[in-house]
């Protein structure tokens, strides 16, 4: 049914009204789940369930300007649907919150702060629930939800009155000063390397002044216009048919192979076969190829879970979060690997992974591989694609993709693939086809052994860049800058790194065709010589130097740690 007049008049007066800074703490302290977006206050509680990506994802963005961070992992036809969750509008310059999951927190607007503020509209949920004739649907764009699954427990703090509104955007750049009187104890060993890291990237990278920040965003958006203008967004499909063609041969080589009995060698070529796919898979989670939802959808699931066995629900749900708050410690799941791995001495103060929702704990199995891990790196990232499997069927078992909306069959159509996968390569190869456990065996091995390069080349462009927390007045071009690293390589070598090696670029244009980011390279380098920012780019062996030094360094931090601690108990301190 068309909606009234008087329903038209609120909406537009809703969608009109300007919003303190003050008012949306208020609103984000009872629980709201509120974002800016193009100068636009949005409320949307009710597409975290709906929402492809995750809702982890969006909880990292609560309470800042997310314009950036929507831009460029959205289509244009997903940012305009977004405009139905509008409750009102900003003026002026946007001073981002620290969004809760990230520890941020924030003042209740109570009775008595509002009559102070009798000059503008709060939209509490006394009003947005008056008249639901007048109210959007949970999902206006597809299914209903239900509304008793969004009323939250109101607990007024009166305590949130008088704190001042820095603490909603505390971070660690007001660290040790900030947290700790001046004639108080000296800061720990660990929390003086952390302040020395984030001084390091202070003297290194752009002032997080205003200006200077605001400057960076405006040229970083010209260059969108720039990348748009020369069609570096539009998919060359001959690409994909050469990108076929070597996946057919792979494929046809392994199974030609296995007809002679050369199993280790047809692994081989099984492994190569699935090295490649996950470019494709990776193009196709970022809505890359056809730029259409259901379309990259499909292409994805096929190449990821049917051929591959793994969840490009897993993936996505994971590489979102990973993308908005990249090399962050506590919240970034693509550098999380205790106890096997530890980029930062940080994961020694045993952290909780906000994407996890479990604590990292240091425990005396961490203790001992990561005083090892630079030597360990290598070995432990040829059986990745074991670790892989158990991640993509915990997450299709326990459902953890959204169950409505316009994702709502995804889960199904991955539970099929993964099935499909297990009977073509479980049963049809390791079982029909391979004679004996040893043959199997040596399969195994071989087939998942040679993805290792894969892994490298994955975490190659993160864990050798910064894990400092610069705060959020950090702007995103900056922040996905000083955290990833490119790779150079020459161009004959592209189809082996997949796009891989240009992870910075990538990074500030996640949904720019693989085969076009070489030609994006130059304008981004462009880019960073004007704003003074600088552009990682190291070499393949160089990369990796960087990365087992990095990992050699942590790991002589732990070890510093332990000898600290036995000393410590050993004089009964």
């Amino acid at each position: 049914m068309a909606p009234t007049n008087d329903c038209s008049a609120v909406g537009t007066y809703r969608e009109e009204a300007v919003l303190t800074r003050r008012q949306v703490e208020g609103m984000i302290a009872d629980g709201k789940t509120i974002i800016i977006l193009d100068g636009k206050v949005l409320k949307v509680d009710s597409w975290l369930k709906y929402h492809p990506g995750g809702d982890k994802s969006i909880m990292h963005v609560v309470g800042r300007d997310a314009t950036d961070e929507v831009n460029a992992l959205h289509s244009y036809d997903a940012r305009q649907r977004m405009a139905a969750y509008q409750i009102g509008r900003i003026e002026g310059r946007w001073q981002n919150f620290l969004p809760p999951v990230q520890g941020g927190m924030f003042r209740a607007y109570s009775d008595q702060v509002q009559q102070l503020d009798r000059s503008h509209v709060l939209f509490e949920s006394d009003r947005d629930t008056a008249s639901e004739s007048a109210s959007l649907p949970d999902s206006p764009v597809f299914d209903p939800a239900d509304r008793s699954s969004n009323l939250r427990s109101r607990v007024p703090n009166s305590d949130w009155l008088h704190q001042s509104s820095s603490v909603s955007s505390m971070s660690s750049t007001e660290s040790l000063e900030a947290l700790e009187p001046k004639s108080g104890p000296r800061p720990s060993l660990m929390d003086a390397r952390t302040q020395r890291e984030i001084d390091l990237d202070l003297d290194k990278y752009p002032s997080l002044d205003s200006v200077t920040q605001d400057d960076i965003v405006r040229r970083y958006r010209q260059l969108g216009q720039i990348i748009h203008a020369q069609n570096l967004y539009q998919c060359d499909y001959k690409d994909y048919l050469i990108e076929l063609v070597r996946y057919a041969l792979l494929f046809a080589m392994c199974l030609l192979c296995l007809r002679f009995g050369w199993y280790a060698t047809s692994g081989l070529f099984l492994g190569l076969f699935w090295h490649q796919l996950v470019f494709t898979a990776h193009d196709a989670g970022h809505m890359g190829i056809t730029h259409d939802f259901v379309y990259d959808t499909v292409i994805g699931v096929i190449v990821a879970d049917f051929l591959g066995g793994l969840s490009l629900g897993w993936w996505k749900r994971s590489h979102n979060v990973h993308h908005i708050v990249t090399n962050s410690p506590e919240h970034d799941p693509d550098i999380e690997h205790v106890p096997f791995f530890a980029i930062s001495h940080r994961f020694f103060e045993s952290l909780r992974s906000t994407f996890y929702d479990r604590v990292m704990i240091y425990d005396c199995v961490a203790k001992f591989a990561i005083r090892y891990q630079h030597v360990l790196y290598y070995p432990m990232l040829t059986l990745g694609r074991f670790n892989l499997y158990v991640l993509s069927w915990e997450f299709l078992l326990r459902g953890r993709g959204p169950r409505k909306g316009p994702a709502r069959w995804h889960r199904w159509f991955e539970v099929v693939g993964n099935i499909f996968f297990w009977v073509w390569f479980g049963y049809g190869i390791l079982y029909r086809t391979i004679p004996d456990a040893r043959s199997r065996f040596i399969f195994v091995m071989v087939s998942h052994m040679v993805t290792g390069p894969l892994h490298v080349q994955i975490t190659l462009s993160h864990f050798a860049m910064s894990t400092a927390d610069l705060g959020v007045h950090e702007s995103f071009p900056q922040r996905m800058l000083r955290t990833t690293m490119d790779v150079d390589c020459p161009e004959w070598l592209d189809f082996i790194h997949g796009g891989l090696q240009f992870q910075a670029i990538h990074h500030l244009f996640p949904r720019i065709p693989r085969h076009n980011l070489r030609k994006t390279q130059k304008l981004v380098q462009s880019f960073c010589n004007d704003v003074g920012i600088p552009y990682a780019l190291y070499g393949f062996v160089e990369g990796n130097k960087h990365v087992v030094g990095r990992l050699a360094d942590v790991a002589n931090q732990a070890a510093i740690l332990a000898q600290c601690q036995k000393t410590v108990a050993g004089n009964g301190i």
